[in-house]
């Protein structure tokens, strides 16, 4: 451990994919590698290594600096609370707040979330957000689409790990274009929102992800715009948005200073994810 996060801090990596610090992130790594529960770290801590299982505690933790992969990619697995996801390079690494308000319905915005029959996932990725939903709402069909047939891919599997087929269904579409006729209770997203700045500034970490499931054009707003202008032909009555947009809360407000954002609070303040109502949208 020890040695690790020397390693790390000197190497100056970057966290945030899964991890927020060295120490995290190493103990992570070991744990893993060790096929030892994660979370358990001070109960193991002086369990003696064989040579064989040192040699590979030590190769992850080598390849984790020199190629500047996180974590995710080099274990093939994330987690969203108690939910384990498998990532690859083909899709970015599940990181989401609206993750958190699915863990009680998205209450108290939805009262019962048994009546909860459709929801969509726009900008799917891995599949994350949309096998949440499929167990936030039990009695919900769930679409999940997304603009990449790569990061399909590895939604599909996701979504058989989690025995879901019959109840999402994966869609490529380029944000809401192969919906037509569809509409839905509740519409989630976690689209590409880094600005033009931001992405020039990415640390080699972020650089290893999709671009096209970062990039958010020059003020982060270009894929949420189009959804603002669509939204509500695909929701029901009652019906809500719910996206996350990173920083770009100021710029938003700016841009739609009429709409009656709801800021929702999340573990990181309540400047990242908004709703909007189908009404608010009309």
């Amino acid at each position: 451990m020890r040695e690790a996060v020397t390693q790390f801090k000197r190497a100056g990596l970057a966290f945030g994919h899964g991890t927020h610090n060295a120490r995290d992130e190493a103990a992570y790594l070991i744990l893993h590698t060790l096929k030892l529960p994660l979370g358990e770290l001070i109960a193991v801590l002086d369990r003696p290594l064989s040579a064989s299982e040192l040699g590979a505690v030590r190769g992850i933790l080598k390849r984790r600096v020199q190629e500047r992969t996180p974590a995710a990619y080099l274990t093939h697995e994330a987690w969203l609370g108690k939910f384990r996801f498998y990532v690859d390079e083909r899709t970015i690494v599940p990181r989401s707040f609206i993750a958190e308000l699915l863990r009680d319905g998205l209450a108290p915005w939805i009262a019962d979330a048994q009546r909860v029959s459709s929801a969509l996932d726009l900008c799917t990725g891995s599949g994350c957000l949309a096998i949440l939903a499929a167990h936030a709402f039990p009695n919900a069909h769930v679409d999940a689409a997304d603009l990449s047939t790569e990061a399909l891919q590895v939604a599909r599997r996701n979504v058989k790990d989690y025995a879901l087929a019959k109840r999402v269904s994966l869609v490529q579409t380029d944000l809401l274009d192969r919906l037509a006729g569809r509409s839905y209770d509740v519409i989630l997203s976690n689209p590409p929102y880094v600005n033009a700045t931001a992405m020039r500034a990415l640390p080699r970490e972020y650089r290893r992800e999709p671009r096209l499931a970062l990039a958010g054009g020059r003020d982060g707003l270009d894929l949420v715009r189009r959804m603002l202008a669509q939204a509500a032909a695909h929701l029901n009555p009652g019906g809500m948005l719910i996206v996350e947009i990173g920083h770009n809360r100021k710029a938003l407000e700016k841009n739609y200073p009429r709409l009656p954002f709801t800021w929702l609070d999340t573990s990181a303040g309540e400047d990242y994810v908004f709703m909007l109502h189908r009404e608010d949208l009309l």
